[in-house]
């Protein structure tokens, strides 16, 4: 009943008003729908409205690698309908081989995802330079922090695609990047024109992935984090990956979303 309540709260109004707030801060708020993966891709539509989120990042949970065009047509519409704009697709693992980067790329452009958000490894990574080129799709490499033999940081990203297509960028994972110990706020400025997403989310203890926690609960530093994505003139979304209460995420979203419009409304220009 409560989501249904907050689902019929989210009027096209709202959605009017979280696009006029984007446009006012230069900030684009919106889900990773992966926050919803206990969830059906209908269900997770109605949460995404009731977080008053008009922009979505999808996880194959809710559009499965193998779908059929028919599949492929209903999820598109079904977003679309919903007043949702698809900015990505992921995480999705690019570190098999050519043919199987490949398959990920084509259902990509099935889905309509401008750019995938991808977790590839260093002997990958040409391919999916190539890949990007072919289909003019972007990648968005995303980092997952201290347990990742990869990429723990955007820097080692940073490393790797430096020299790349200009289509290869980063997905920074604020939460994976505090837990190596390196200074978020630095590492967006470092990023440049290369970072084309964020996956926020906060920790009470910067250094413990086990302590995820609503946005504004923790110790990240968001009022930091979005000034300095607003100096650099960050034309990117802020994707909430809510991994925690999986059984109940709605709660917890709301409430890191009220935080983070909060911090946008307040903050200096």
């Amino acid at each position: 009943m409560t989501t249904r309540r907050n689902f019929l709260q989210a009027t096209p109004a709202a959605f009017l008003a979280a696009r006029a707030l984007a446009a006012k801060n230069g900030l684009t708020l919106g889900v990773a729908s992966y926050s919803f993966r206990k969830f059906s891709r209908e269900k997770a539509i109605e949460m995404i409205k009731a977080c008053n989120a008009p922009y979505v990042s999808v996880k194959s949970f809710h559009l499965d690698y193998k779908a059929t065009p028919e599949e492929f047509t209903l999820a598109r519409k079904q977003f679309k309908d919903a007043g949702l704009t698809i900015l990505s697709g992921g995480n999705i693992d690019l570190k098999g081989s050519e043919a199987e980067i490949r398959a990920m790329f084509e259902y990509a452009k099935a889905a309509g995802f401008p750019m995938i958000v991808c977790a590839p490894s260093a002997a990958t990574m040409p391919t999916v330079e190539k890949m990007v080129k072919e289909y003019n799709i972007r990648a968005a490499v995303h980092n997952h922090g201290p347990e990742d033999k990869h990429f723990p940081t955007p820097q080692s990203i940073l490393d790797v695609i430096k020299n790349m297509d200009p289509r290869m960028g980063l997905c920074t994972d604020v939460g994976h990047t505090a837990r190596t110990g390196v200074d978020v706020v630095k590492t967006l400025a470092e990023s440049g024109p290369r970072l084309f997403d964020i996956h926020i989310k906060d920790l009470k203890n910067l250094s413990d992935k086990d302590s995820q926690c609503a946005v504004g609960e923790g110790a990240m530093p968001v009022r930091e984090i979005f000034a300095q994505l607003k100096k650099m003139k960050y034309k990117g979304a802020v994707m909430l990956e809510y991994e925690i209460n999986a059984d109940n995420p709605l709660p917890g979203m709301q409430k890191s979303f009220e935080h983070m419009r909060q911090v946008l409304a307040t903050q200096k220009s």
